[in-house]
């Protein structure tokens, strides 16, 4: 989860201004955290709580208005009555990770995924995009082999994985889609060394890049078994400390450990 956070925070500063290169800075003056971590936080205190996920997403997140969101989830942000409203976008994606830390059964993971998806984007492939990055998470949290992992999401979703990101790279541009968005962000960490890896890879696609990174950095932060220390940091100083205080709250229930060994 802190993994997703700290992408989105990583990622932010090239999502209009986007580069084909893994050579940046991880951090800078315009570092700063978008929609992403904001619904993130929400989908983990609505978890917590046991409560509803509109409601959740929509106390937190109204708090912070200024945070990038799409025009027609923003609407739905601030409309206590707009019902989901058919998107395919990778808004279900990037805010899922922590479902697949906090349960503990496969099928669960699945349907608390779509739960977390549809009120917003039902659209199948919405549904679809959710479920792939929480099952994703969720593997890689249970020590699961990357190719293992990959052939779980490829027979469950019908994502084709077997692209590279050298040849994926050249002709990728900026997708808000889950279907353009979610099988890069899981190639980006299947090809990654390192949860630092997994992060420029995905920003070094040249897209939607805080939320490839968000999506990537939530697999990798399961997998590599934390984030590393001065990335953690980063995630505290610029995270306002309400966000800050929920997601530590929610590592601290489930046994998400920070940094990685």
């Amino acid at each position: 989860m802190i993994g997703a956070i700290a992408g989105d925070i990583i990622g932010s500063v090239y999502e209009f201004d986007p580069i084909k290169t893994k050579e940046f800075p991880l951090f800078s003056s315009g570092s700063r955290f978008t929609d992403d971590s904001v619904l993130t936080v929400a989908v983990a205190e609505a978890i917590m709580k046991g409560g509803d996920y509109a409601q959740a997403m929509r106390r937190i997140g109204r708090d912070y208005p200024n945070s990038s969101y799409g025009q027609h989830f923003y609407y739905w942000l601030m409309e206590d009555d707009v019902g989901p409203y058919d998107s395919f976008g990778n808004g279900s994606a990037m805010r899922v990770s922590p479902v697949g830390f906090a349960y503990d059964d496969e099928e669960e993971v699945l349907a608390e995924s779509a739960r977390t998806a549809e009120v917003s984007h039902n659209h199948p492939e919405g549904v679809k995009g959710a479920q792939a990055t929480a099952l994703a998470v969720f593997l890689a949290r249970h020590g699961g082999a990357k190719d293992d992992i990959k052939s779980e999401i490829e027979t469950r979703f019908g994502y084709d994985l077997d692209r590279t990101l050298e040849a994926i790279r050249p002709g990728y541009s900026f997708d808000v889609t889950c279907q353009g968005t979610v099988p890069e962000a899981i190639i980006s960490f299947l090809e990654a060394t390192s949860f630092e890896d997994a992060i420029r890879n995905a920003v070094s696609l040249g897209g939607d890049s805080d939320t490839l990174a968000c999506i990537t950095g939530g697999i990798a932060h399961a997998y590599y078994g934390g984030v590393p220390g001065g990335v953690l940091e980063k995630v505290k100083e610029i995270l306002p400390p309400r966000l800050w205080k929920i997601a530590e709250d929610f590592c601290s229930r489930y046994g998400v450990k920070l940094v990685a060994s």
